[in-house]
C-alpha cells in the first residue's frame, strides 16, 4: 500500500491505478468485472473515482463508502475545471 500512495502522490492517479492493477489484477478485474470497455473510459475520464472505487473494495456502498466515492468525484472535477480557473485572467476579454 506504501508503493500506491507514493506512486500516486508523484505521477497520478492513472499510474497509481496501473501499478494496482499489476499487483493485484484478480482483485481490479473482480471489482471492474468483464466490462473491458467502460473500465477502460473510466480509466481515462474519471481517474480519482476509480481509484476510491478499487479502495472502498468494489462492492455495494454503504455508509461512509458514500463520502470516499463522492470525494473522489469531485476530485476528478477539480482536476477538469482547475486550468480555467486558474488561467481565467489569460482569456482575451473575460473579467
Amino acid at each position: 500500500m506504501c508503493c500506491m500512495l507514493t506512486t500516486l502522490v508523484f505521477f497520478g492517479p492513472r499510474l497509481g491505478i496501473l501499478v494496482w492493477w499489476l499487483i493485484a489484477p484478480l482483485y481490479v478485474s473482480s471489482v471492474f468485472g468483464d466490462n473491458w470497455l467502460l473500465t477502460l473510459l473510466a480509466w481515462l475520464f474519471l481517474p480519482w473515482t476509480v481509484l476510491m472505487y478499487l479502495a472502498i473494495g468494489g462492492g455495494p456502498l454503504v455508509g461512509f463508502d458514500w463520502v470516499w466515492l463522492i470525494l473522489g468525484i469531485l476530485a476528478d472535477i477539480a482536476s477538469y475545471s482547475g486550468g480555467f480557473w486558474g488561467n481565467k485572467e489569460q482569456i482575451p476579454g473575460y473579467k
